[in-house]
This record gives C-alpha cells, structure tokens and sequence, in this order.
C-alpha cells in the first residue's frame, strides 16, 4: 500500500498494512517548500519548517558555543570512540526505567556495578547494593539520604529525636552537598580551609561532629584543587572519636572523578571498601568513566547501608523492579556506554589512559611553572588536574585577566577564589582529560605565554597623560547674582 499524500498519515493508514516498515510509516508533518525560518525565538513557532532548514539553524546557533577540546574548565568527558558513539545512538530511545522491556540493558547496569565494587575492593562484592544515576550529584544525594535514614533510624530505636540531623564536610566539597543540606534540611557543617590546607584533614574534623552528625563526606578529588582527601586519616581520627564517646559516624567517599583515578595509578592509598567505615561512594561515569555527560554511580558496602525503606518496588511498566534513584525516566544509553568503555578497555586500557592524562597534568605543571609569575597550588600528582595562581608581589593583573585573556583565544580556563577565610587566594584551575594531546598542550602553553607576556607589557607600560579639561566660563546674565 503506498504511503498517502497527505500532510499526517491518518491512523487508519498508519495500521492498515503491517509490510510497510515501521521507520516509513512515522512521519512528520510536511509543510510547504517555502517556510522559512526566523531567528531564535522565545515562543513555538506557528508552522512547521524543513528538517534540514531547522538543523542548519541549530548548528549555526551551536557553532557560538566554545571549542569542546579547549575547555579546561570541566571534569567531563568530552571525547568517545566511535564505536562506543554509536552504540548510544542505537540504544537512544531506550528508557532504563523500563526494565522488563529492556533487560539487557537492566543485566549490564548491574554488572557495571559489579565491576565497581571489586575495584573499590568491597569485602563482599555479590553483597554491594548499586545504581546508575545521572551523575555524580544525584549519587551524593542518594548517599546523603542513605546517612540521614540510617541515623534516623538508630536515633528512634535508642529513643531519641531526630530533630537536627547534621553532615561534616570540607568547605571545598562540590555544590551539590550544599543542595543535599538544603533540599533535605540537614544541618551543613563546613571545616574551613587554611592557609595551606585546601581541604577536609582530620586535625579540628571532631570538632565538628556530635550524637546528631549523620555522616562524614570525604572528597577523592577536589574540585577546586584535584587535590585528594586524607580518606584513612578522616576515618583513623573517626574511630578514635566512637572509642571516646561511642558514636558510630560513617563516612560517604564523593569519589566523582578520583574513584575512576586511584585505582588505576594510586593502588597503594586506602580510601575505598577496604576502610571499614566507608559505608557508601559515588562517581560519575561521565568523567573518567568515559562516557558522555550524564552517567553517575552510587554504591553502598552492604544492605544495612542501604535502608530498604529508601527502596521503591515498581510494577506499571509490567513486571517488578527496586527504584532508589531521584529521577524516573532516563536514558540507557550511557549505562550501554560505560559497559562498551569497560570491556573495551579493561584494567590495563583504563590505567593506560590515567597515565597518560596524568603524565600530561604534570608536565603542563612544570612548563606554566617555567612560563611565570605562577605559583602552583597543585601539580596534577592526584587528579590529573592543577591549580596555579600569580606569585605574591605580582601587580599589575589577576588570574581573572588571564582568564578572559585565554577566552579569547578560545580556551575555557576558569579562574576563583577559594572559600573563606581563604578568599585572598584566586587560582585558575586545568583539567586534563583524555583526548587532550600534546600538540593541544603545546598550543596552550604557547597561548598562555603570549598572554602572560602581553599582561606584563601592560602592567609595565607608563600610564598615558591627561591633560586637564579647561571648561570656559559662561558670561554671567545680566539678572544673575553679584
């Protein structure tokens, strides 16, 4: 049966011959040759339009957007192999929510959480409970609730209130445990930086904690930084803290980047599973998962870190699933991803491609210390990223002028202060990530002497004389006073 000549195909149509194929028989409504498009617009327009006139469009509007490459600003992964490319787009349709649709998809979601708990060394791996999430924020709040249910919980059972439920963390942790505290009304309970010390130690952490601390956040991987958390210390200084006052505080590892990192280059430093008083971590599989943007991973040692009443069981898109995630509906494209980026590169694959991005970090590290005035904060020794700002007794301009001055030769280099009372301390902040070359480094370097030294010209180049404005004065009018 031919396709009809119409505008919509009719439902009739649609269903009347089961030969036609299903890609044929779906069709968009056809308007006429001549529709042209405005420009971008805050208000559905009244027709349709060519496809092809429309994605001209959007690529015209995208193409505004900065280079991907050249942003050094992000922890995300902006480059995948073609294969793994085109396994999303086959599977871009396919919504992870529906599991019984889509088992497959649910059987290697599951064994990705498999594989993460016997890198994270879990004492019993078949035991770990574990999602896929859309990334590393959903997967703190996921582990935050964890913490305060479970804190709920022993609180009602010893008879207690549980009325003011708080967290501990480092003042340099990621935004997303300030929106926990928020949205979830716990009590946020910073440990201020130093000077020096740009992260979470366990020198003043007791302070901080009491019968009503939920939980500790360690950070493998700060974001201001790339700096890594003393996990062992934090937990060492925790169980001294239950000897002296016998209140058990779990830890939560935001491993958002430095989980898919450390095992792979730093085998030898505790931080995962194997401390007892982890109870729970996250990641972001579209980081150093390689996977595109958004995947995140949540895991938990055991059930009990897990309360099951955190668990839903749904059954109306037919057979019955657990849900502990905060979104419903998502793509299972990035899980098919990070099982392809998995079995693709293995263990070796993946520590190859750390050091090689860590390798990387550090030479950009040594060759920003030669271009100067730069002091480094870090040198990409942990996270394959660096923090580096002007040396003291540079004047004349800020990293916040290097920054717009490398925007406009097109990189995103990002430049802040860091939190109180360490706000005297501004750096701008590199990320390495895989795809980022040498010959990309090479230019950088290249882009950012140049910019060095014409900031420097500035700075030293005499300020151009004014010369005084000489206004005459009006005759006075006749009726004006004396």
């Amino acid at each position: 049966m031919p396709i009809p000549d119409t505008d919509v195909i009719s439902a009739t149509d649609f269903h009347a011959d089961t030969d036609i194929d299903i890609d044929t028989r779906i069709h968009t409504p056809a308007p006429p040759a001549a529709a042209l498009l405005p420009g971008p617009a805050d208000e559905l327009p009244p027709v349709a339009s060519p496809p092809d006139l429309v994605l001209q469009q959007v690529r015209d509007e995208l193409a505004l957007d900065g280079s991907a490459q050249r942003n050094l600003a992000t922890f995300v992964t902006t480059w995948m192999e073609p294969q793994a490319r085109q396994l999303m787009a086959e599977t871009a349709e396919k919504n992870l929510a529906d599991r019984a649709e889509y088992p497959q998809i649910t059987a290697m979601e599951e064994r990705c959480v498999r594989m993460l708990a016997r890198l994270w060394h879990a004492p019993h791996p078949e035991q770990v409970r574990g999602c896929s999430t859309t990334g590393s924020s959903e997967a703190s709040m996921l582990g935050g609730l964890a913490l305060k249910r479970r804190w709920q919980q022993r609180r009602r059972a010893q008879g207690k209130d549980t009325a003011r439920p708080n967290v501990v963390m480092g003042a340099n942790v990621q935004v997303c445990w300030k929106k926990f505290a928020n949205y979830f009304e716990v009590e946020p309970r910073y440990v201020p930086m130093e000077p020096g010390r740009y992260h979470l130690t366990p020198d003043t952490l007791t302070a901080y904690c009491d019968d009503n601390t939920i939980g500790v956040v360690t950070v493998l991987g700060s974001t201001y930084d790339g700096s890594y958390e003393p996990v062992a210390d934090i937990c060492m200084a925790l169980d001294g803290y239950q000897a002296a006052t016998g209140t058990d505080i779990p830890v939560h590892v935001d491993g958002a980047s430095g989980a898919m990192v450390a095992p792979f280059l730093d085998p030898g430093l505790m931080w995962d599973f194997q401390l007892e008083r982890v109870a729970s971590i996250n990641t972001s599989g579209h980081k150093y998962g390689h996977v595109f943007p958004g995947l995140g991973w949540a895991l938990w040692r055991d059930a009990e870190a897990l309360p099951e009443d955190l668990v839903f069981e749904v059954d109306y898109l037919g057979g019955r699933s657990p849900s502990f995630t905060l979104n419903f509906s998502r793509p299972g494209a990035h899980v098919v991803a990070q099982y392809y980026s998995f079995l693709r590169y293995g263990f070796e694959g993946l520590r190859h491609l750390a050091v090689e991005n860590r390798t990387t970090a550090r030479a950009l590290a040594e060759r920003i210390r030669a271009v100067g005035p730069y002091e480094l904060v870090t040198d990409g020794s942990e996270l394959p990223a660096l923090a580096f700002r002007l040396a003291p007794g540079t004047h004349g301009f800020t990293v916040f002028d290097v920054s717009r001055a490398m925007h406009a030769r097109g990189w995103q280099l990002p430049a802040y202060a860091f939190p109180a009372p360490c706000q005297d301390v501004s750096v701008l902040r590199l990320v390495v990530r895989t795809g980022f070359s040498a010959e990309l480094a090479g230019t950088f370097i290249a882009d950012l002497t140049e910019v060095t030294r014409q900031l420097r010209l500035r700075r030293s180049m005499p300020a151009p004389a004014v010369k005084p404005l000489v206004v005459a004065a009006e005759p006075a009018h006749a009726n004006s006073p004396a």
